[in-house]
């Protein structure tokens, strides 16, 4: 009997290399057999155009999927896929899981005081989609992980804080539906 592997989106943008997520992806992928996609969210920054989908906040996403598909391919064994989406990331997952059909979602970020994607709100609402989610919290943003000293030039990483990964299961069916699925 072969097994059908779990399809796992990952959603991140500020936190996409993090040593956070690659811990997370390689546990994940230990569980049980799985695929990965990562989704980054091109964010439009400052006062363009919304329909501006391949101006900077485009090539931003694109810089930092490239930058972290190597870490995360490796992180779980296998290639993960790169695919960049919407602005609005509760958009981004509602369009993948109807277009491209996940099992589970694993929504990276900062620290509660630091997210934007906690004050949207955005693991309760990608679970009222009626999938599992996973949250992984990282320490700082990854861009600000590796600091190039001049002396030597030697780069020190900045060690990180030990991951956390909590899984919520899907709302239940029966429960309340919300009104809107977009904030």
């Amino acid at each position: 009997m072969r097994i059908t592997p779990t399809r796992v989106l990952i959603v991140a943008d500020d936190t996409v290399d993090s040593p956070e997520l690659c811990d997370a992806v390689a546990r994940r992928a230990a569980a049980g057999p799985c695929t990965f996609t990562l989704m980054v969210p091109a964010f439009v920054r400052g006062p363009r155009p919304m329909r501006d989908l391949r101006g900077e906040g485009y090539a931003e996403a694109e810089e930092r999927l490239e930058a972290a598909l190597p870490g995360l391919s490796m992180a779980a064994g296998e290639l993960v896929v790169g695919v960049i989406g919407p602005h609005d990331p509760l958009a981004a997952v509602h369009d993948a899981l109807t277009l491209l059909g996940f099992d589970e979602i694993m929504i990276s970020m900062l620290l509660a005081g630091r997210s934007g994607w906690r004050r949207l709100e955005l693991p309760r609402k990608v679970r009222a989609l009626g999938v599992p989610v996973f949250e992984v919290v990282a320490a700082e943003p990854a861009m600000r992980r590796v600091v190039a000293a001049e002396d030597h030039g030697v780069t020190h990483v900045v060690a990180a804080a030990q991951p956390q990964l909590t899984h919520i299961p899907a709302a239940s069916p029966a429960g309340p539906r919300p009104r809107s699925t977009r904030p």
